[in-house]
């Protein structure tokens, strides 16, 4: 990853900037403008975008910047298991009561889940990172997983509405990818098992059947049958209140029309 920093140092230094000055020019903090010269940190899409229009660099510092994302980061401990999961599964299925998957999460939606007021700007960024990468290996990967997404009606309206407007926009967008289905659970469906929070079930190589669960501190693998069966029971439950795909659609289009 050394040819980004020299990128970016050689770059402010033919303007004469500070690390701050580039931070505040993009609305970044000096301190990862730091991290990035430093190979700590690798911008974002469109953190990078901003860098080449703020030096006029062209697409140098995003190219740049794609190329050192392709060697991937740690993944924290506890989740490592479910994501080698998905990265092999034949079949994924996620349900979620509060937030967009992280699979089908913009860049900007991701980041301001990420910016709760817990993590630092290079916490934020790293996970920012760790969760782009992670969507590239499942739904872009040869051979991807079946994957279907049920959405309590909640979910589209969390978010600003410029950040929930471009995420809802591109639900409908993954919604078009071949094997990719995402169904809305609507408000007129009142109470439902899944009320009780999100989970993912995968359906492995093997055969066989994992679920996932994740609270405040970390997630954790189920595969014990008995629980990835309740799982199982759960999501039958949800998918069978919820709108049909192409209803869905066109209930996330209405509410896009209505930001």
């Amino acid at each position: 990853m050394s040819g980004l920093p020299m990128i970016l140092k050689r770059l402010r230094a033919e303007r004469g900037v500070t690390q701050d000055q580039v931070g505040e020019s993009i609305q970044v903090s000096g301190s990862l403008i730091a991290a990035f010269e430093t190979s700590r940190l690798v911008p974002q899409p469109d953190t990078a975008e901003r860098l080449d229009a703020f030096f006029g660099s062209g697409d140098q510092i995003q190219a740049s910047s794609a190329e050192a994302r392709k060697q991937g980061r740690p993944t924290a401990p506890w989740f490592r298991p479910w994501r080698q999961i998905e990265e092999s599964a034949s079949t994924l299925r996620y349900f979620d009561v509060s937030l967009i998957p992280g699979l089908l999460q913009t860049e900007a939606y991701a980041r301001s889940v990420l910016d709760s007021g817990l993590r630092c700007a290079q916490e934020i960024e790293e996970q920012l990172a760790i969760r782009m990468e992670r969507q590239s290996a499942v739904l872009d990967r040869d051979n991807p997983p079946a994957c279907a997404f049920v959405l309590d009606a909640a979910v589209l309206r969390c978010g600003i509405a410029e950040v929930a407007k471009t995420q809802l926009t591109h639900l409908v967008e993954a919604g078009e990818r071949p094997g990719v289905y995402v169904q809305v659970i609507p408000d007129t469906a009142g109470i439902h098992p899944g009320r009780s929070g999100a989970f993912a079930l995968a359906t492995l190589d093997t055969g066989g059947m994992a679920g996932y669960l994740e609270d405040f501190f970390e997630g954790r693998v189920l595969a014990e049958p008995a629980r990835v069966t309740g799982l199982d029971r759960t999501w039958q439950s949800v998918s069978a209140v919820a709108l049909p795909c192409d209803q869905s659609r066109d209930l996330i289009l209405k509410m896009v029309d209505e930001l």
